[in-house]
């Protein structure tokens, strides 16, 4: 199954009614998928070395979903057993009271990678477009009145742009986008939550704001589907992918990580041909040494 069929690039709209949450319409066989994600590991694994070495191009993996749709542990289990010195891993919350003081770029801008790097926000700057619209908390921000003025649809429309711009110029900087969206449905969402509930184990996961969150499921699926098609270009696609069977989710992210590094197609440096040269001698210095 390609990552393809989930990949949106501006190129066509995305109905998130259309788009399947698990994987029966694709249907796939649970083993022959865990073996092929664990191929895309290992896959992973060795150009994220080269990568490393490389330095020429920065990674970055955005995940954005609702809640309980799996980000953490598909961050945990599709990025294990990389070298860890290469990854950071940044999950946005709310803003604190200083990054509210800034552009809603700032906290992003911190969190860079170095080329030959990879960082993977949970959750990104697409949370000012997401929640903040949802809940219309861009009225309550303390900034110019020509800003907070303007109808809703203006001040999104502005800020949709200025999210194209940023990714547009981050890709000019020699950085790669793998935007990632967990299409969980409201039924798997439910189960996750009564099981957080349920489990001592895994109550800390779980917050009575889940709830208030989950009464506007139908005005988030609205926003996530319109801030979509307004932020999938060429060079920064979304990928929309079933979130209800953690197994095939983890799969199609391998997927989509692996397209993503092998496009950038990092090599080890080759060594000079005069330090080349000299490795002979190199190697006879070494071997004179007395033990």
């Amino acid at each position: 199954m390609s990552v393809k069929k989930y990949c949106f690039d501006g190129s066509k709209k995305l109905s998130l009614k259309k788009i399947p949450t698990n994987s029966k319409q694709d249907k796939v066989e649970k083993e022959e998928i865990l073996e092929k994600t664990a191929e895309n590991q290992a896959k992973i694994s060795a150009l994220q070395e080269k990568l490393y070495a490389d330095g020429r191009e920065g990674l970055i993996i955005l995940l954005q979903a609702m809640d309980a749709a799996g980000k953490d542990s598909t961050i945990k289990h599709v990025m294990s057993g990389i070298n860890p010195q290469g990854v950071h891993v940044y999950s946005f919350k709310a803003p604190s009271s200083e990054e509210l003081a800034h552009d809603f770029f700032w906290r992003i801008v911190k969190c860079l990678p170095e080329r030959g790097k990879i960082a993977i926000f949970n959750r990104s700057y697409y949370e000012d477009v997401l929640g903040v619209q949802v809940r219309e908390l861009n009225k309550t921000y303390h900034m110019a009145d020509r800003v907070i003025s303007q109808d809703t649809d203006t001040f999104y429309k502005k800020r949709y742009g200025h999210i194209r711009a940023f990714e547009d110029y981050l890709y000019e900087n020699s950085y790669r986008i793998v935007k990632i969206f967990l299409n969980v449905s409201k039924e798997k969402q439910k189960e996750r939550f009564l099981e957080r509930i349920d489990t001592p184990e895994k109550n800390w996961k779980f917050s009575s704001s889940d709830l208030r969150v989950r009464k506007d499921w139908d005005k988030y699926q609205k926003v996530y589907e319109d801030v979509i098609n307004q932020t999938s270009t060429a060079d920064n696609p979304w990928y929309v992918l079933p979130a209800d069977q953690k197994w095939y989710t983890r799969y199609l992210v391998s997927e989509a990580i692996l397209s993503a590094m092998e496009a950038i197609d990092p090599q080890f440096p080759v060594m000079p041909q005069e330090e080349r040269d000299r490795l002979g001698e190199s190697r006879a210095e070494l071997m004179a040494e007395k033990d």
